[in-house]
């Protein structure tokens, strides 16, 4: 009828994770570091920079461009997993005004990214339907340049916002170098006001994430790294 206490060291988890924080952060930062580097140089080699080309890269470049929208995708997973994992880090120390900046901007970022690759998506499955009418039409021209807008302003100014809200995360709870947190200040800085302006501005973002988690794999306690047998 009464069950019997059972004693505090013979306790067990019903669950066991297998890849604790910060490596988690760590992993999840790498894959969206590579797949985002290897997005915008797909798109920077297929599609120019001029927002109202005609459209050649259509028929020239389609394979490539097709390759670039199918992994953001799996860029977008990696770099919530990689939110996740940051903010579990934090845990107590995650301030709620900052932490509110910091997954907002991310996600609005994550946001904007999808809506542009699904623009470009439709462009290329409309123009598979309509070969010769597509390119050079007001319709072309239009989704081109939202893509265009969507990229260079609002979705670098929140990677630009993400940077400075996690730098300043950085400094209040010391997970991670100070020059990291002085170095995404700096970034985000350029990237806010001169992103649009650069070609590979966009870029900033996700060699600031790699960095970011190379210094948590560094940083991460001999308690949170192994495992007990």
């Amino acid at each position: 009828m009464f069950q019997k206490p059972v004693a505090a060291d013979q306790v067990r988890p019903l669950t066991r994770p297998t890849l604790k924080t910060p490596r988690a952060a760590a992993v999840a930062g790498f894959v969206f570091s590579i797949l985002m580097i290897a997005i915008l140089w797909l798109l920077r080699q297929s599609v120019p920079v001029e927002p109202l080309e005609t459209g050649v890269w259509l028929e020239a470049s389609r394979g490539s461009v097709a390759l670039a929208i199918n992994l953001v995708p799996f860029a977008g997973i990696a770099f919530l997993w990689f939110l996740g994992a940051l903010r579990d880090r934090l845990g107590a120390e995650e301030d709620k005004f900052f932490a509110t900046v910091f997954f907002g901007s991310a996600l609005m970022f994550l946001a904007m990214l999808f809506v542009a690759a699904a623009l470009i998506g439709a462009i290329m499955l409309t123009c598979t339907a309509f070969p010769h009418a597509l390119q050079n039409s007001p319709a072309y021209l239009m989704a081109r340049a939202s893509v265009h807008g969507i990229m260079n302003v609002y979705a670098v100014k929140m990677a630009a916002v993400f940077m400075f809200s996690t730098s300043t995360v950085v400094i209040y709870a010391s997970f991670a170098p100070r020059w990291l947190a002085y170095l995404g200040f700096m970034l985000g800085a350029l990237l806010f006001f001169g992103g649009g302006l650069l070609g590979w501005g966009l870029a900033v973002l996700p060699l600031w994430v790699f960095a970011v988690s190379v210094c948590l794999l560094r940083n991460s306690p001999r308690s949170e790294t192994t495992q007990d047998p």
